[in-house]
């Protein structure tokens, strides 16, 4: 059954993402019926990195310029290290974010993904997970954080690491199918 016939997903990237916590939820995404678009400040490709290797490039379907959140039914963000350290620090990155957050749009992160959320300035208050090397950024940006697996808050869906990712792609398949959350606004 596809679960997210018609709906179209965007995942914001930019080079250095943890390869598995970008093909995973793709794929567990378009085998769900999602139409999925990588999209990123850089043109062309993005390269992905498995540790601390650089592994991959992927093909960019659009330019972050060129890009409109209405378009698009949820949000994903993959960690890694480098990716979300550029996002957060491209402020056309933060507010194509923020508008999901606004709309009410599911939005999903994992590991390090959700540093992005901080500087969206969208997670006071949300209950939320990460990798354990961020807990005390998302503390300090007002985020109950709790460590499990995957946590859900008013379609704002986050992950720890890739060992998590099944429960985490069965979770955004879920959430992004339910759609807009009231509670989801900012």
């Amino acid at each position: 059954m596809e679960k997210l016939h018609e709906k179209r997903i965007a995942i914001l990237t930019e080079d250095g993402f943890e390869e598995i916590e970008l093909t995973s939820p793709k794929e567990a995404l378009e085998k769900a019926g999602a139409q999925v678009d990588i999209i990123s400040p850089k043109d062309n490709v993005v390269r992905a990195k498995k540790g601390d290797d650089w592994t991959g490039t992927y093909d960019v379907d659009y330019v972050l310029s060129d890009a409109d959140p209405s378009l698009y039914d949820g949000l994903l963000i993959p960690g890694g290290v480098i990716n979300p350290d550029k996002l957060r620090t491209n402020d056309q990155a933060l507010e194509f974010v923020r508008s999901f957050f606004q709309a009410g749009k599911p939005v999903a992160a994992i590991c390090h993904g959700p540093q992005v959320l901080i500087d969206a300035e969208v997670i006071e208050g949300r209950k939320i997970t990460s990798v354990a090397a961020i807990k005390n950024d998302l503390i300090n940006a007002g985020a109950v954080w709790e460590d499990s697996a995957v946590v859900t808050d008013q379609g704002l869906v986050t992950s720890r690491t890739p060992e998590d990712l099944p429960a985490f792609n069965a979770k955004i398949v879920e959430e992004f199918a339910e759609g807009k959350h009231r509670g989801q606004h900012v």
